[in-house]
């Protein structure tokens, strides 16, 4: 749904067993799911907020990453707080802090709505990170300081491993990620706490037992000191993702949101559990995906809709459109893209001169772009539509002949696919659906 909160963007996925939906709505003041509880988690940025990255190398890892991803409930709400910024210079990925064992320890973990499982480092791994140059202390899980610890076997109904070892009869894993990265380890069980909210009464430590995976090796930038993490957080559909094992438990809705802030010191909040707002709009997101996928009918320029065939958006084969939020940039199907460059250039000419920097539309200005350039709408099935100022569209490059130099902030994609990443997400309004 886009919920109008400050300057802040839920992306709320809403995953229930009965219908697909994509909520975007204009709301102000939101509501956590009436008297359930609610959970809360931390979510912060994966590298700080000085610390800036090349453009390129974004749009690099993104691709990588692309070719690789080619409510009748009673229960509660899972609620996490988050630190994060938008800004497309740097490494837009966020994290939270789970605690896990008893006694509970805390980790520093990657949300990613791109993949399932939460998995966090062994204190057995021989080749992963010591320490981190994120300015966070790495722990690593033992299951022999866990008194609720327990580990999977082959045999046990949560396994759907292939890899089980016959010697050790152990749940085993391998994932490997879009940018390259990989891990392998073996499923463990524990105890999971969170805080829960009760109308507007906190309960704090609550606690589920869980399936996560304990990494025994890592691969790619996983490996990198430099961004050195605990592990990552999968918040995909599937069975052994978080939210579908709590929704199996009856603890909370298989419903999710997260809202990254994206501007000031940015951060933001990530909710397992149904958000209530009556102006919520519902747009169905395509059923039977490995992602998030979501019907894009038209784009707009200035009230104008584009000339884009709404097929370009569908989910076939290897073409849709997704929301992930391992993905950094936001990315348009060439068919669209092309349309929609013409369309800006067309509304700031000839107040702005076009220019090519590096393959990329850029345009000279010399006054305020809020004032230039028009706004633009995504709009989706079920007349739900996602509002975007110039500030959302346009990257700002530096200066040009004495104008500053404000570029297409949105990649074109020649493979077919969509994707509407963190920096599209990181704005004053929230996306979000349920399954």
């Amino acid at each position: 749904m886009l919920e109008t909160t400050g300057n802040c963007m839920k992306l709320l996925m809403m995953v229930t067993a009965v219908i697909a939906a994509l909520t975007i709505a204009a709301a102000k003041d939101g509501a956590v799911g009436g008297n359930v509880p609610a959970r809360v988690l931390n979510l912060e940025r994966v590298l700080p907020l000085n610390h800036k990255v090349e453009l390129e190398k974004l749009i690099a890892r993104d691709r990588a990453r692309h070719a690789q991803i080619l409510q009748n409930f009673a229960g509660g709400v899972v609620d996490f707080p988050v630190i994060g910024s938008s800004d497309q210079f740097l490494f837009g990925l966020y994290y939270t802090k789970v605690k896990l064992g008893s006694p509970p320890r805390e980790y520093d973990v990657q949300i990613d709505t791109g993949s399932d499982i939460l998995w966090v480092t062994c204190r057995s791994c021989n080749n992963c990170p010591q320490t981190s140059g994120l300015g966070v202390e790495l722990n690593f899980y033992d299951t022999a300081i866990s008194s609720t610890s327990s580990l999977i076997s082959c045999s046990d109904p949560m396994c759907a491993s292939t890899e089980c070892s016959s010697e050790t009869n152990q749940c085993a894993y391998t994932f490997r990620y879009g940018d390259g990265s990989g891990t392998t380890g073996y499923y463990v069980s524990d105890l999971l706490y969170f805080d829960t909210f009760v109308a507007t009464s906190l309960i704090a430590n609550s606690s589920a037992p869980i399936v996560f995976g304990c990494s025994t090796s890592q691969s790619g930038d996983l490996t990198q000191m430099d961004r050195a993490i605990d592990g990552i957080f999968g918040f995909g559909p599937q069975d052994l993702s978080v939210i579908s094992q709590l929704s199996a438990r009856g603890i909370s809705p298989k419903v999710f949101s997260h809202c990254l802030k994206g501007e000031g010191n940015g951060g933001g909040i990530l909710v397992l559990g149904e958000i209530l707002n009556p102006s919520i709009v519902y747009s169905p997101l395509v059923p039977s995906q490995g992602h998030y996928n979501v019907y894009i009918q038209s784009i707009a320029v200035n009230g104008q809709t584009l000339p884009v065939d709404p097929a370009v958006f569908a989910s076939s084969g290897d073409r849709g459109t997704i929301v992930d939020s391992g993905t950094t940039l936001a990315y348009l199907t060439a068919e669209a893209y092309e349309p929609f460059v013409n369309a800006i250039t067309a509304a700031v000419s000839p107040s702005a001169r076009l220019v090519i920097s590096g393959r990329k539309p850029c345009y000279l200005v010399s006054s305020s772009i809020s004032d230039m350039f028009p706004p633009v709408s995504l709009n989706f099935a079920g007349g739900a539509s996602m509002d975007l100022r110039p500030s959302d569209y346009l990257v700002h490059m530096g200066f040009y002949e004495g104008a500053a130099m404000w570029c297409i902030g949105f990649q074109r994609d020649d493979a077919g696919v969509t994707i509407l990443g963190d920096r599209s997400q990181g704005k004053r309004e929230g996306l979000g659906g349920t399954e």
